[in-house]
């Protein structure tokens, strides 16, 4: 058995693995259709014009779904470990919603695109970027406070990590977009998608797409953290039958009635 067969990990990486072929496939497509230019464009850019703008939207959208789920496994993982301890428990609660959230926020960003909807395009990116880190911030907090007796200390210090970047990040494209769209360097500028090594404002806006790069990839090396988690985790279904057919039994009928028939004494 491979190492990503093992338990639930499938679900963290085919997250991590379709998100970033999402960003990818919409890359190469939108460059190949001289749509962006080819060094480091915004990924809202990559998912503006037909037809990467129709593939980044499928591929975001199923990976809402799969940052749903995993979040939800790694939700009821916790309470599953810590069930008598009100603190973490509420925390984790805490966290599902702001995770489910922030998937929210991705599914806005895949359907409202920038050049069309900017304000709406914004309000996803503060939702999947700014309650995500909040969300990543929870998670840290629980795995500090499961260890050692749940949680090792190297996948804390990991995610604490990850977390700092995903800061750092943030940090860097808000500057630098405040920098950029202050109107110091023009108007309109959340149309343009193509730029000039000459033009003014270019560092801010090769700073701020850089970090905006390095921002998507900071979460999804978190959820690569969740692989081994996971590797523990077993997903059964039990069915529970509520009678023996598919159709209403005569009311006039008793239980011991029903199952004579059933069983052909009747």
């Amino acid at each position: 058995m491979w190492w990503f067969q093992q338990g639930l990990s499938f679900l963290p990486v085919a997250l991590v693995v379709w998100s970033a072929a999402s960003f990818v496939f919409s890359y190469i497509t939108a460059i190949v259709l001289h749509h962006v230019d080819p060094l480091v464009p915004y990924i809202s850019d990559t998912g503006t014009i037909p037809p990467e703008r129709c593939l980044f939207g499928i591929m975001l959208n199923v990976s809402t779904f799969l940052g749903m789920a995993t979040m939800y496994v790694r939700y009821k993982q916790v309470s599953a470990l810590s069930p008598e301890k009100p603190k973490i428990l509420r925390l984790n609660k805490m966290g599902l919603t702001l995770g489910w959230m922030s998937c929210f926020g991705l599914c806005i960003i895949a359907n409202f695109q920038k050049c069309i909807l900017y304000y709406i395009h914004v309000l996803g990116a503060c939702l999947t970027f700014g309650v995500g880190a909040i969300y990543m911030l929870l998670q840290t907090v629980l795995s500090y406070l499961m260890q050692p007796e749940l949680h090792s200390k190297d996948i804390f210090w990991a995610r604490l990590a990850v977390f700092l970047w995903s800061c750092s990040s943030i940090l860097s494209m808000f500057v630098s977009s405040v920098v950029l769209y202050s109107g110091l360097y023009g108007q309109n500028l959340v149309q343009k998608l193509h730029w000039d090594p000459q033009e003014r404002g270019y560092t801010s806006h090769i700073i701020s797409t850089i970090s905006e790069w390095s921002l998507a990839f900071s979460f999804l090396s978190f959820f690569l953290t969740y692989i081994r988690d996971f590797q523990k985790i077993s997903l059964r279904a039990v069915v529970s039958l509520q009678g023996q057919t598919l159709h209403e039994s005569p009311r006039s009928f008793g239980a011991e009635e029903q199952a004579l028939l059933i069983a052909g004494s009747i």
